[in-house]
């Protein structure tokens, strides 16, 4: 990484564990761009909830040259390492996909579909969606975008990308939609 990564904790007290884990994850996103010039993560302890229990956010944002900041969501989780892990495979994700645009590996503009979350296996971190024509896609946990994967219910409307992957046809950029089908 050409500058040092960044790390802010709010809100809560600066954990060498959890900083750790972000250096070891911010490393892994140079195996898919290697010229990373910046690397920003922000790890902050949600609003306390006497019901809820405690909850933490992660952001990351990083820079290469030629684009424009790639950042993650805000990514929730009563679990701060399952946040870090959400948010740093949102920016990955976003990551190769900017690389596959550069390389013209993929359209810039790919039409989004609609379909419902027909099923889900939240342990194993996969459902399906089932599409107006009455085909089921696959998605996993690290294709949903919004909400997390973990807040994503069935029923749900959704909206994705359709990809041919080695397994078969799955869904990824999967997020809840505002569309009926």
């Amino acid at each position: 990484m050409q500058n040092a990564l960044q790390i802010t904790f709010r809100d809560m007290p600066p954990s060498e564990a959890l900083e750790t884990r972000i250096r070891e994850k911010a490393a892994k996103l140079e195996q898919f761009h290697p010229r990373i010039t910046s690397c920003r993560v922000t790890v902050e302890e949600a609003h306390r909830h006497h019901s809820q229990g405690r909850h933490f956010g992660v952001r990351v944002a990083i820079r290469v040259p030629g684009n424009e900041e790639i950042v993650s969501n805000m990514h929730h989780h009563e679990d701060p390492y399952v946040a870090l892990r959400d948010a740093f495979g949102a920016v990955r994700r976003r990551l190769e996909e900017s690389v596959r645009e550069t390389r013209g590996q993929v359209k810039v503009h790919e039409t989004p579909q609609h379909g419902k979350v027909a099923r889900m296996s939240v342990e194993e971190g996969f459902g399906f969606i089932e599409t107006a024509d009455g085909r089921e896609i696959y998605f996993s946990r690290e294709n949903v975008v919004h909400p997390t994967f973990d807040r994503l219910e069935p029923g749900a409307e959704v909206q994705f990308i359709e990809e041919l992957a080695a397994e078969g046809v799955q869904a990824r950029r999967v997020s809840v939609g505002k569309h009926h089908f």
